[in-house]
């Protein structure tokens, strides 16, 4: 397992055999890999993905012209061709949004923990 970007070069050039991606969709930059999903394991999700926090109690004014800023940035095509070839997939969107994506990998990692009985050490 590792990301895209650190294995697409390999991957290209023969080195290493792709076999599936971790995410719910396919890769836009490598679509012939199926999702570990579609090769039989249902629901399997174990994406990687990035963000931009400010410490709690930051000005809600700070943070929506942060917002703001960052999703302009995220629209220009240069910044959109390099995260692209890098294999990130470019999301965007509002603080709330990006709360409840936080929110649900919480809730998923923390039932997959409790699942497996692990503890920590």
């Amino acid at each position: 397992f590792d990301t895209i970007t650190a294995v697409r070069g390999h991957v290209r050039a023969g080195t290493l055999r792709g076999i599936a991606v971790t995410t719910l969709k396919r890769s836009s930059s490598m679509p012939e890999l199926p999702t570990i999903a579609e090769s039989g394991l249902p629901g399997y999700d174990a994406s990687t993905w990035g963000g931009i926090l400010a410490p709690a109690g930051t000005p809600k004014d700070v943070v929506a012209k942060l917002n703001a800023a960052i999703n302009a940035a995220l629209k220009q095509d240069d910044v959109r061709s390099r995260l692209s070839g890098a294999g990130i997939e470019i999301q965007g969107g509002t603080p709330e949004q990006f709360g409840e994506v936080i929110r649900a990998e919480i809730e998923k990692w923390g039932r997959i923990v409790k699942e497996a009985g692990i503890q920590p050490e």
